[in-house]
């Protein structure tokens, strides 16, 4: 079990990486493998997811307003509107992450959540983000996102259980790709967040109930609240950074990441 110093910091970590470009499944594996830190466990899991979704849930909540009055708009109607549309398109691009999830999470665990595996992951789709940054023209914007540009991006964020991908980074390069500006392939990205992270959390959640393992309530909640604080603060800051300077800062920061791990791998 971690201690309230080593639950700070993994929270802190989730919450700060959750949504930045540079994957937070990474940056949380990193401890255990430098410093053996012990595992956090699933209940540990849940409080941080816990915390993320409440981050992006608050800070979109006008969006989500809008989706869910439109979609009880048109079963009212009977007739399909923007919202209902957009969020059809977020429902079915979180198909191909969800039964990776399930599928492949023992071929993920076995030959993946190692440091050569983390850092080559860290390094090419920090490179593929590199590109689709500077080559693509952004002319789209949020509402012509159409189901078929919502599954392509869904595909590769099916990429996302891989360390090191990055789900926020693998769905917004993959926006860029399709032609959508900046703030519309993150803000996709972030919307499509939500039915993401509640799956796996629930997930997680089932499989704690089915364990029975006793918790810490007083630490879970401080890691809960410290994620979604951090998370929000993330969150505003990265919009405002892409919006200014692009994507660029966090290519660099990957590639010097992904060097730094394979120095500690090599030694």
């Amino acid at each position: 079990m971690i201690d309230w110093v080593q639950a700070f910091w993994l929270a802190l970590l989730q919450g700060l990486t959750e949504f930045l470009p540079i994957s937070s499944s990474a940056h949380l594996i990193i401890p255990s493998l430098i410093w053996q830190w012990p595992d956090q466990g699933l209940a540990f899991d849940v409080a941080v997811h816990v915390g993320t979704l409440a981050a992006v849930v608050v800070y979109y909540r006008r969006d989500l307003s809008l989706l869910l009055g439109g979609c009880t708009t048109a079963i009212v109607e009977r007739k399909s509107n923007e919202h209902s549309r957009l969020l059809a398109c977020l429902a079915f691009a979180s198909v191909p992450v969800g039964l990776m999830g399930l599928l492949a999470v023992e071929f993920v665990e076995q030959y993946l959540r190692n440091l050569p595996m983390i850092a080559a992951a860290t390094l090419l789709f920090g490179l593929l983000m590199a590109y689709a940054d500077r080559h693509t023209k952004g002319r789209s914007t949020f509402k012509d996102i159409t189901l078929s540009l919502a599954i392509i991006i869904g595909l590769f964020q099916a990429l996302a259980p891989w360390p090191g991908v990055s789900r926020s980074g693998i769905t917004i390069t993959a926006a860029l790709l399709l032609g959508l500006s900046r703030p519309d392939a993150a803000r996709f990205s972030f919307l499509l967040s939500i039915p993401v992270i509640s799956g796996a959390g629930l997930l997680k959640t089932t499989e704690l109930v089915r364990s029975g393992v006793a918790v810490d309530w007083l630490l879970l909640g401080a890691a809960a609240f410290t994620a979604s604080v951090v998370a929000f603060a993330s969150i505003a800051l990265f919009l405002r950074l892409l919006d200014r300077v692009g994507l660029m800062p966090f290519v660099y920061y990957r590639i010097a990441l992904a060097l730094v791990l394979f120095g500690l791998w090599l030694a």
